[in-house]
């Protein structure tokens, strides 16, 4: 396999597999397809839980959310419906519906989701246009902190992972869209958007 190259942001700091050596879908769904995300698998409930818990702290009842990125096993969608939260999902390979992106949400999930985006500004435009004031949107990634070597980290060992966000990244983002950030765990990250 070639030498992977990467290019920064000049602006936000992130991190970007260069374009012309990025998985195309059907190879990326053969990737996917590797994954074992079951959800009746305790550690991956419990690996989920570590975005559904500081999320929930934030919901109430009946909010309506969707878990953008589902895979071919939603398993976050259904731990928040245990929850008392009514989910729709969507996922480019696995879920293509377009009427869950015609809808609008009190929040959005994006867990092990944006590092596969293609291009960050179009997908957070989109996740913006659906989120309601005074929504959140919550994320789980890894995140390209202080002291990663990155050649060594094992995140960019997955082919289909090609963006990669610094907390500074995060936090562009954030201001870009007048969201407010917390980053709530190690590689958790949730945005607040600001009620009308």
């Amino acid at each position: 396999m070639r030498e992977r190259r990467y290019c920064e942001c000049e602006h936000c700091g992130l991190v970007y597999l260069s374009p012309p050596q990025r998985p195309d879908r059907a190879a990326e769904h053969r990737y996917y397809l590797t994954h074992r995300n079951d959800p009746a698998d305790a550690r991956y409930r419990a690996f989920l839980s570590r975005l559904s818990v500081p999320l929930l702290e934030r919901l109430t009842p009946g909010m309506r959310g969707l878990d953008y990125g589902c895979g071919p096993g939603p398993t976050l969608s259904i731990m928040l419906e245990a929850q008392g939260m009514r989910m729709a999902t969507y996922d480019p390979l696995f879920a293509p519906d377009p009427q869950a992106l015609g809808c609008t949400y009190d929040f959005i999930t994006c867990s092990e989701v944006i590092e596969h985006f293609h291009d960050p500004a179009a997908e957070f435009a989109r996740l913006d246009r659906m989120l309601r004031p005074g929504g959140w949107l919550g994320v789980m990634t890894g995140i390209l902190v202080e002291g990663i070597r990155f050649a060594e980290w094992h995140y960019i060992r997955d082919p289909t992972h090609v963006s990669f966000y610094r907390p500074r990244t995060l936090e562009w983002i954030a201001a870009a869209y007048g969201w407010r950030l917390e980053l709530a765990l190690p590689h958790v990250a949730l945005f607040e958007k600001p009620s009308a």
